[in-house]
């Protein structure tokens, strides 16, 4: 048997294993075993030294302080202060309310690194304060559910450490390219928000905007608020690295929940650390055998293959880009994010350096069509998270999000063919 049908049959199996519904750590487990089994270029020896060498490395530590981070922010309290902060500066417009979810959205994104944090935080305080205003309860899901990618877009990212940690660039550069994207998301969604809240008659809280309301929003908040200023600062300031970063921002937040909002107590702090423990037990296998995954695609010869095809297909880059945007979207579909970035990353890297493509740009471009799949099924994270929120169907999330995912859709469009909205920043600051 040739090593091109043994690939293909491990994909196969991968692919059935997916949509048999077994854990993607065992899909990616299963089918790497599979391809050793049938071509022996690798020994169990290696294929555990692999899995081992993966996870012991010092910019992966920064994924579980950020998970524990973003756990410790979520029952600490820092949520309810974002959001009367944004309040004081959208909620007295028309559609005040779904302005104040996606903003709130952007600030927790700043501090979580995480869709799906910010998903459940957001939404489970700002989705019952907009139906009682009013609004319709499926626009308000929607919004939240897609709202919610913002925690992975803008910095810090957890899909970003994954892509930096996999293609080997700078983590700092990545998070300071994602600012540009965030904020081109976060005006597109409030344009969205404005233009079905106008038609539909829902107005603001009654307020009007005050500079005194503002700075009482902003010193309730302050605590909250410091926790980016402390990370990206310190990393762009060169205080310490992005994992020492994270760990500075999990000692803060446990003060500023447990000292400055009185809110955190032994309960929530059990909670987030035995949450944390799984979703990082389950992140770092998922890198484990990725790894694995990805040093049998390198012997078989797959990225090289990859390579031959696009230049086969192409030798435009505009057209490479628009293949891969539909590659990255319809796998975020089926995939997990930490999951696709990891084994896909690796494989696209040679391909986007071979037409010129840089890859802090291309790393904002995948990282944002994972956050598109986190709005679309069947996976669709963020939906099931809406969806046991507002305790309806899925399938009425998943309708809800039509209008916002079309949005997300025009941005992905204009960050990958306007690279500059990604690479001004570190331009602007030296960092290329």
């Amino acid at each position: 048997m040739t090593s091109a049908t043994i690939v293909i049959l491990m994909f196969v199996l991968f692919i059935i294993l997916l949509f048999l519904q077994v854990p993607i750590a065992l899909c990616i487990g299963f089918a790497s075993l599979f391809y050793v089994g049938l071509a022996p270029t690798l020994s169990m020896m290696q294929v555990c030294t692999s899995m081992f060498t993966a996870v012991d490395s010092f910019p992966l530590m920064a994924v579980p302080l950020f998970i524990l981070c973003g756990a410790i922010i979520d029952g600490g309290g820092l949520g309810k202060r974002l959001i009367d902060f944004a309040s004081a500066f959208v909620g007295h417009k028309t559609g005040g309310y779904a302005m104040v979810t996606v903003v709130t959205c952007a600030f927790f994104g700043a501090i979580s690194g995480s869709a799906l944090a910010t998903v459940a935080a957001i939404g489970g305080i700002m989705l019952p304060v907009m139906v009682e205003a009013g609004y319709d309860k499926k626009f308000a899901l929607g919004l939240c559910a897609t709202a919610g990618c913002l925690g992975i877009i803008i910095p810090p990212s957890i899909p970003m450490v994954m892509y930096a940690s996999a293609t080997e660039v700078s983590i700092g550069t990545l998070f300071m390219a994602g600012f540009g994207p965030g904020l081109l998301i976060t005006a597109v969604l409030c344009l969205i928000a404005f233009y079905y809240c106008r038609k539909n008659g829902y107005t603001g809280n009654g307020g009007k905007f005050e500079l005194k309301n503002v700075a009482k929003g902003f010193k309730n908040a302050i605590g909250a608020l410091l926790i980016p200023i402390i990370i990206l600062g310190g990393i762009y300031g060169g205080i310490f690295t992005p994992t020492e970063a994270a760990g500075v921002a999990c000692v803060y937040s446990l003060f500023a929940s447990i000292v400055l909002y009185r809110e955190f107590n032994f309960q929530k702090f059990v909670k987030a650390f035995s949450e944390s423990a799984t979703t990082t037990g389950t992140v770092l296998l998922v890198c484990a055998t990725a790894t694995v995954f990805g040093k049998v695609l390198t012997m078989a010869q797959v990225p090289s293959m990859l390579v031959s095809l696009c230049n086969g297909l192409t030798d435009s880059p505009y057209v490479l880009l628009l293949i891969l945007n539909i590659l990255l979207l319809i796998v975020g579909m089926f995939m997990d994010t930490t999951a696709a970035i990891v084994i896909l990353a690796p494989m696209l890297y040679p391909i986007i350096i071979a037409y010129g493509i840089d890859p802090i740009h291309f790393g904002l471009v995948m990282v944002l069509n994972m956050a598109i799949g986190l709005c679309t099924p069947p996976v669709g994270s963020n939906l099931f998270v809406a969806s046991s929120i507002g305790n309806v169907r899925f399938s009425t999330v998943t309708k809800a999000v039509i209008p916002f995912v079309a949005g997300l859709l025009f941005c992905l469009l204009v960050v990958t063919y306007v690279p500059i909205i990604s690479l001004a920043l570190p331009k602007l600051f030296g960092m290329m």
